[in-house]
């Protein structure tokens, strides 16, 4: 944090051209060196002062300047110090001493480093005990002088503060845009996650369901046994190549060549009758009710609504014990709708909705849409899931 100092905010600096920390503690000590110290010789020299008055302001000048090696670590002890060497030196003759440069680099560096209040205090103090000892003692100062200096004073300070707001501001942009990328990337995971569970929890549970049923008729009905072992296969193969779509989908493949097709597309609504032919049987009915005529929405749209569906009529397989299911599409108004009900058991209590329902809550989420569980009139559960038409609103 130092090293801005003298630079601005790091935000705006390049780390190739940031001065070494060496750099920004020794340049105000060297300045404030070789302009008070000569000065002091100088002044001293041309007005003709003693010995004594002559050393006491060179060391006051060299003192001053060096005290601002401590800066870094203690600003508000180093600017009261300097405070008062500057004090003291406005009494020594001559009556015109060096400009104390220290001082500046001392209270725009308390500032900057957040020790403002020991800067206001002491430098204030320092100041306002001048005045009262320069009239008590017969002093007199023209009020341009003591006006001149007292603006001087008060541009350090705002100069300070200046430096200081440009540095918490490039702090705090910084802030923001890791903030910005920690959402950012957890909302890459949470999509990379849903893409995945329905892809995977889909053929997983059917192969699970499949597997069961083979090893069930394995000696009984060995024919229905090597229909079921087809199934996995079918099964397997589909849900390899969703994965591998997926995948595709995630890297953004086809966004980085145009002319190079995902391996597997994403599902539309049109695929939605082998989805449910593939859930029906095993105890299981699944009916498509398709009520939009051919009129279909955009292709966002049209995978959220297919993941919908997907999703929930593996929660019917795994959780519901249902023998039926229906899946209704509509067009109301400016909105899909895509209605399943079930016969299982109903719906969970509130707040044991698992993986799969919040998946599809942030999915629909994603394009403005809305996902309501409520239960059925006799038994079972009803998900109806509403999306803008023409994706998000």
């Amino acid at each position: 944090m130092p090293s801005a100092m003298w630079m601005g905010p790091p935000s705006e600096v390049s780390p190739r051209f940031r001065p070494p920390p060496a750099v920004t503690l020794f340049v105000p000590v060297v300045i404030a060196f070789l302009v008070q110290v000569p000065a002091a010789i100088a002044i001293s020299a041309w007005q003709g002062v003693t010995p004594t008055a002559a050393a006491i302001s060179i060391t006051l000048a060299a003192a001053s300047a060096l005290l601002l090696l401590a800066a870094r670590r203690w600003p508000g002890p180093t600017v009261a110090a300097i405070a008062a060497l500057t004090a003291v030196d406005l009494f020594i003759p001559p009556d015109i001493g060096p400009p104390m440069l220290a001082l500046a680099f001392a209270i725009v560096g308390a500032v900057i480093r957040g020790a403002r209040l020991w800067a206001l205090i002491s430098v204030g103090t320092a100041w306002a005990a001048t005045l009262i000892t320069a009239g008590l003692w017969g002093v007199t100062w023209h009020p341009f002088r003591v006006v001149a200096t007292t603006v001087g004073l008060a541009l350090c300070f705002a100069i300070g503060q200046g430096i200081r707001s440009r540095f918490e501001h490039a702090v705090t942009r910084r802030t923001q845009l890791a903030e910005r990328r920690r959402v950012a990337d957890q909302d890459e995971r949470n999509r990379m996650a849903r893409e995945l569970h329905d892809v995977l929890a889909h053929s997983l549970s059917q192969i699970a369901v499949q597997s069961g049923v083979g090893l069930h008729l394995f000696d009984r009905e060995p024919e229905r046994a090597r229909e079921a072992l087809a199934n996995i296969r079918a099964l397997s193969a589909t849900g390899l190549d969703e994965v591998r779509g997926v995948l595709s989908f995630l890297r953004g493949d086809e966004l980085r060549d145009p002319t190079t097709a995902p391996l597997t597309p994403q599902p539309q609504l049109a695929d939605l009758a082998a989805l449910t032919a593939q859930r029906s049987g095993l105890g299981l009915a699944v009916h498509l009710v398709d009520e939009l005529d051919g009129v279909l929405p955009p292709s966002t749209v049209q995978t959220t609504a297919y993941r919908i569906v997907q999703e929930a009529l593996t929660n019917v397989v795994r959780h519901s014990a249902a023998t039926r299911a229906t899946v209704t599409l509509t067009h109301e108004g400016s909105e899909l709708v895509v209605r399943i009900e079930d016969d299982g058991t109903g719906i969970r209590p509130p707040g044991a909705e698992g993986g799969g329902i919040r998946g599809m809550r942030e999915r629909v989420s994603l394009i403005d849409g809305t996902l309501e569980l409520t239960p059925a009139e006799r038994a079972g559960t009803i998900i109806t899931a509403r999306v803008p038409w023409g994706g998000v609103a």
